[in-house]
């Protein structure tokens, strides 16, 4: 019976779209339109969608092109060919009844508009520079802002703090990478502590028209630091349009255009974002009130064919508050699981205001000589101030499946308070005035530069801990903790610093250097670059040349084939943070840190799948001397500046890039890099009891001393030694629906060093958890270049329109960011796990005009 309903539903249906297309399309007024499209290479595009402007449906082509379409007769429409990467292709059609049509297509390629790691890009081949896709920036899944996150995927790139736009690069730390906008340097926050208040970094990814970066081994016009350059430059419209997109997480609008007969452009950006929902899924429960906003803007006007002038603004007002309640954390293993509770009382209240702006003058005598005059400051006015009590307990935690006590505490290990107070404000202003130029030959490139820069800095500083624990101050004066009359009524706090600095330096700056691009008898191509780099710094009366090269080599019988060889030294002038030490005073000797770079690599290009791909590889060395040795507290470096060091990072770096699904670029990099340091005149005492056992204060039992033994560490592991790092971009989109995308972000690093509080700093060889993390995002462009609406719909004024599901950590996996230490009854010290956002779920809808 069934079978005859299903049967009889079955002709039903099948009659009814045979009426339907009879009276809808009678045969008489079908045409039909069948071709070929290709790209520029005539190579066949599969999947590509064509389809009539303004209307349902459509058809793809398959593996070899081809398409054929159905269309009306006797009328005009527009057909639109479409696939990811490729510019829209319309052709106007207009065809008799019955009459048939061959019509090829060959679609632009768009590049999405700068593919990654550009495969055709020959000039950066030959350099220790990649170049990023600004619009991959816009379409990650990412809790901070674009630029940072794509980077982090990069090899020898390494973060584990999703909450933070920092990274560190071949063992560097967040303070040794430059980054540059339209020649400009740029700054950031020096009171930030942790990624809940960082806020907004400066790059806007939706104001972005290239994006360069290098790990090493960068040319003499980058400035002085030890692991890394990103070079951006903000794009500069030729007609009006813009962009906004609203999330869970915050806003964003972007526009720009021309004036007077295009000879004046303006660029604006502006930005608000708030973590109050990323936070509140934090184990430190409370009342967060995060509000980050920023605007920029570029203005260029064309004073005449040889001359123009261009000016870059930026406001950012970065407002922190929290008032804490509670957090409760468990850790510990399987069989033995500790339960550590706080209570809280008081806030925390940081606010973080940064000007920037740069004058940009650029004369252009001729084509081949470009000159350029900047004047650029930065300033920044920056509080935290925190009153914060956390009342205490720690305890263990029952275990046993077979237990009505499961899973709840039962045994108490330690209670106590601890008070933390802070009254930290630091201004700085940076002033710099530099020339810059270039001058291209037939066969040879010539950079030069000089830079002047004047830095003030008003630091005070005052914070101190203190801590209580079973009714007395630790550390306690008194013999007698707990007397009703102690010897010695005062307290000592655990930690206290205070501080009042004020500095105004002076810092020159000159650098030169040439390319020769050289094509041998048998057509295969030399580039060598030759460079020196001076520098002056009158706070310790220190000059210092760097000489910087490059050498490349791409071999006439495999052009796809290249190598490449860096090497330079790059020293890193303190600038302030290197000359604090941990009780606020300054280092009047500090001296500049140095990294000599050796690198050899290569890249080839090859094709499968009928796909480009390109493979890359870098070996590296880096050889450090005259380090300022540093612990980092969640992103506070605390820089030792009273202890030297020499130390080394070296590595390998691998990275594929590609078509992993056509048309659309994806990559995958694996870094294994190893990174130590000797801290100059460190050593300490291993003392020996009567049977030969070393003493351990607590837990042996024979404590008399009958020999020592002086240890030297020698090196240890610096807090950056990421052992290995593996990341995963990739994307993809249905086949049939190009328009429905995903982005998928993987990261995992190897844990990083660390020691307990109040140790020296060849005991920090303890390794955090690794590092894992799983990012998704599925976007759908409902608008594109294709959409046709009528006259009075509002949709006609976008250009495209797509609505994001982001899913962030997708695996729910805790990753450990830090520390806190707790003792308990036994003076037993435990390391308390501060733990990173779990799965969150973010929605976003981003339009661009």
């Amino acid at each position: 019976m069934n079978t005859k309903r299903y049967i009889f539903k079955l002709l039903l249906y099948t009659f009814i779209m045979i009426f339907i297309s009879k009276v809808m399309y009678p045969q008489s007024d079908i045409s039909w339109v069948s071709g070929k499209v290709v790209d520029k290479k005539d190579t066949p595009i599969e999947l590509a969608n064509i389809a009539i402007v303004g209307e349902i449906g459509g058809t793809t082509t398959d593996k070899s092109g081809k398409y054929k379409l159905q269309v009306p007769s006797n009328k005009e429409i527009v057909l639109a060919a479409t696939y990811v990467g490729y510019a829209v292709k319309r052709v106007k059609v207009k065809l008799k009844s019955g009459e048939s049509k061959v019509l090829n297509i060959r679609l632009e390629s768009i590049s999405t508009d700068l593919p990654g790691f550009e495969v055709k890009d020959e000039q950066l081949r030959t350099q220790s520079m990649v170049r990023l896709n600004p619009k991959d920036a816009n379409l990650a899944p990412s809790l901070t802002e674009g630029v940072s996150d794509i980077i982090k995927t990069l090899p020898g790139v390494t973060s584990t703090n999703e909450m933070s736009s920092q990274y560190s690069v071949r063992g560097g730390n967040f303070d040794e990478n430059l980054i540059y906008v339209n020649d400009i340097e740029i700054y950031r926050p020096f009171l930030v502590n942790s990624g809940q208040q960082e806020g907004l970094s400066f790059v806007n990814s939706s104001l972005v028209s290239s994006l360069l970066f290098s790990a090493g081994g960068f040319g003499v016009e980058y400035g002085d630091k030890m692991s890394s350059v990103l070079d951006v430059t903000y794009r500069t419209p030729d007609e009006f349009g813009g962009s906004f997109s609203a999330s869970l997480l915050g806003a964003e609008l972007d526009f720009g255009g021309t004036a007077l007969n295009n000879r004046f452009t303006y660029l604006f950006g502006a930005r608000y974002k708030s973590n109050s929902y990323l936070l509140n899924s934090l184990e430190t429960q409370g009342e967060y009130k995060p509000e980050f906003m920023d605007i920029q803007s570029l203005f260029s006007y064309k004073l005449s064919d040889k001359w123009d002038l261009s000016f870059l603004g930026y406001y950012s007002r970065n407002k922190y508050k929290v008032i804490p309640s509670n957090r409760e954390t468990d850790f510990g293993t399987f069989q033995e699981v500790i339960r550590f509770k706080v209570y809280f009382d008081g806030n925390e209240t940081d606010r973080y205001d940064l000007y920037q702006g740069g004058l940009t003058l650029r004369f252009k005598p001729t084509k081949s000589t470009n000159l350029k005059f900047i004047l650029s400051a930065f300033n920044t006015n920056e509080s935290e101030t925190y009153d914060i009590q956390g009342q205490y307990w720690i305890g263990q935690v029952e275990t046993s499946l077979g237990s009505e006590e499961f899973g709840e505490a039962v045994q108490t290990q330690g209670i106590g308070t601890y008070l933390l107070h802070a009254r930290n404000y630091f201004k700085a202003r940076v002033i710099s005035a530099e020339h810059k130029g270039t001058t291209i030959k037939e066969n040879n490139v010539l950079k030069w530069g000089i830079r002047y820069q004047n830095q003030q800095i008003d630091d005070k500083l005052r914070e101190w801990e203190m801590v209580d624990s079973a009714g007395y101050s630790i550390p306690n004066p008194s013999p007698n903790p707990g007397s009703a009359n102690p010897d010695n009524p005062d307290f000592i706090l655990k930690d206290f610093v205070s501080a009042n600095n004020s500095l105004s330096t002076n810092r020159f700056v000159a650098y030169a250097s040439s390319q020769w691009n050289i094509v041998t008898k048998n057509n295969s191509e030399i580039t060598l670059t030759a460079g020196l780099r001076a520098n002056y710094w009158d706070f310790n009366q220190e000059f210092l040349i760097a000489p910087r090269g490059n050498f490349s080599y791409k071999p006439a019988k495999n052009p796809d084939l290249v190598f490449r060889f860096a090497t330079g030294i790059y020293y890193q002038t303190p600038f302030y943070r290197e000359m604090r030490g941990l009780d606020g005073t300054i280092n009047n000797n500090v001296k500049s840190q140095k990294s000599t770079h050796f690198i050899l690599g290569g890249d080839y290009r090859f094709t499968t799948w009928n796909r480009p791909f390109i493979f890359t590889t870098e070996v590296y060395y880096k050889m450090l001397d005259n380090l300022i040795p540093y612990y980092v507290e969640n992103l506070r470096i605390r820089y030792l500046t009273d202890q030297t060091a020499k130390g080394y990072a070296a590595g390998i770096d691998f990275k594929i890039y590609g078509e992993f699904v056509k048309g659309i670029d994806s990559w995958l990099s694996l870094s294994i890099m190893q990174t130590k340091e000797d801290i100059y005149d460190d050593f300490y005492y291993d003392y020996y009891n009567s049977d030969c056992e070393i003493i351990y204060p607590g837990i042996t039992l024979n404590n008399s001393v009958t020999d020592s033994v002086l240890v030297e560490p020698g090196f240890i592991p610096r807090p950056t030694d990421q052992r290995v790092n593996f990341s995963i971009f990739f994307q993809d989109y249905i086949p049939n629906h190009p328009y429905l995308k995903m982005h998928l972000r993987l990261l995992f690093s190897t844990g990083l060093p660390f020691g307990a509080p109040d140790t020296e700093r060849y005991a920090h060889t303890l390794r955090m958890p690794d590092y894992r993390r799983v990012d998704i995002g599925f976007s759908y462009q409902f608008i594109n270049e294709g959409s046709s609406f009528k006259s009075g719909n509002p949709f006609k004024h976008f250009k495209n329109m797509w609505v994001s599901l982001e899913i962030f950590n997708l695996l729910q996996i805790y990753n450990t960011v830090s520390y806190v230490w707790i003792k308990d009854i036994n003076n037993r010290q435990y390391a308390v796990p501060n733990y990173l956002t779990p799965r969150l779920l973010n929605i976003k809808l981003t339009a661009e005009f």
